[in-house]
Order: structure tokens, then C-alpha cells, then sequence
């Protein structure tokens, strides 16, 4: 029997992985704890977003990140005047939603591979379950496979998110820079929440 291979003193340490058990137990608690615990990104608790919004809301919105110069307030730039054109055409507005990012802070050149292996899919995925929204809209391909769903070819698909308490509708879309820089795609995005909502 060979002998087994010395740890090579060089390597990376493997990364951290987030606990489950660690993971709160209701919203109230989720602000919180998302600001401040140091497993969900590399370089402390500065610059991150809380989420917004009430638990029980008709739509839960998902984007991937902050945008860069968001401070107290989640998409506070041009990518968040596109999602109050998008919420305004669709009869709502951010008072009524819940919003979201799949990462706590901007995180240019992310590594997503590396974050669903910390954990980052299984936060959002108890993030959804602890709002518990009546229907689920997704912005952006990184944030699909994090819930278990392919990313978007198209720019928008009607998906279901389904957790230990049932499955609720999910549309997807592309993330909101890659709306502002295709304006073609967002008559599809209205085809698409129409058929979502008469359904």
C-alpha cells in the first residue's frame, strides 16, 4: 500500500463552508446576520446590502449582486432605475416587493462556482423559504443555478422554486445590466410576466 500523500504546505486551505445549523431561523433575524457573517464573502462585512422588503410578499425579486454604489440602499444606480421602469410597467413598485441579492456586496469577477461551494445556495434558498413570497422573479444566470435551475438563454422563462413547503412560480431573466444593454429583450419580459400572472 502506497503511503498516503503529504499535504502540500503551498496549497489554499479549502474554503469555509457555512453551517446549515447556522443559518436563521426567521426573517427578523436574517438583516442581521447576512451584514455581518464573515462566511458570506471574502473581506469582512464592509459594503454589504441588506434586503429589503416583508415577509408574505407577492413578488420576491432576486438580483446577483449590489450594484457598485449601493450603500444602505439595494440598487441604488442605473440598474435599479430599470428595475423601477420594469416594477412601474408591471402595476407594482419596490414598497410592495421584496428584494434581494444573491450576494451580500458588489463582487466584481465573482467567483460562482466557489460560492456555491461555501454555501451561497443554500442561504438564498432559506432566504426564499423565510419570506415565503407568493410568486418568485429572478434576475440573472448566476443566480438559477444557485436554486437548482439552469441559467437563462432566453430573456425571460417560467420556472417553479420548489422547497420543503411547496413550489412557488418562478420567471427568470437575464441580470439587469444585460437588460439595459439589450432593450429587445424587454418586450419579451413582458410577454413572459403576462402569461405568468394570468396563470
Amino acid at each position: 500500500r502506497r503511503p498516503d500523500p503529504k499535504p502540500d504546505p503551498d496549497a489554499p486551505p479549502p474554503p469555509a463552508k457555512l453551517d446549515p445549523a447556522s443559518l436563521p431561523a426567521d426573517l427578523a433575524a436574517f438583516a442581521p446576520w447576512w451584514l455581518s457573517e464573515p462566511l458570506l464573502c471574502e473581506g469582512g462585512p464592509a459594503a454589504r446590502v441588506a434586503p429589503q422588503g416583508k415577509a408574505g410578499a407577492e413578488l420576491m425579486i432576486v438580483v446577483e449582486e449590489p450594484e457598485a454604489e449601493d450603500s444602505e440602499t439595494l440598487l441604488s444606480g442605473q440598474q435599479g432605475k430599470l428595475l423601477d421602469a420594469i416594477l412601474t410597467a408591471f402595476g407594482t413598485g419596490r414598497e410592495d416587493v421584496y428584494l434581494a441579492s444573491a450576494l451580500p456586496r458588489h463582487t466584481p469577477g465573482a467567483d460562482w462556482a466557489a460560492m456555491s461551494e461555501r454555501g451561497i445556495g443554500q442561504v438564498l434558498r432559506h432566504h426564499v423559504a423565510l419570506v415565503a413570497p407568493k410568486r418568485l422573479f429572478v434576475l440573472g444566470g448566476n443566480v438559477l443555478p444557485l436554486i437548482g435551475h439552469e441559467s437563462p438563454h432566453r430573456p425571460a422563462m417560467l420556472r417553479t422554486f420548489d422547497h420543503e413547503g411547496g413550489s412557488i412560480p418562478l420567471l427568470a431573466s437575464w441580470a439587469l445590466p444585460a437588460l439595459l444593454a439589450q432593450p429587445r429583450a424587454k418586450p419579451v419580459l413582458w410577454r413572459a410576466w403576462l402569461d405568468w400572472t394570468a396563470s
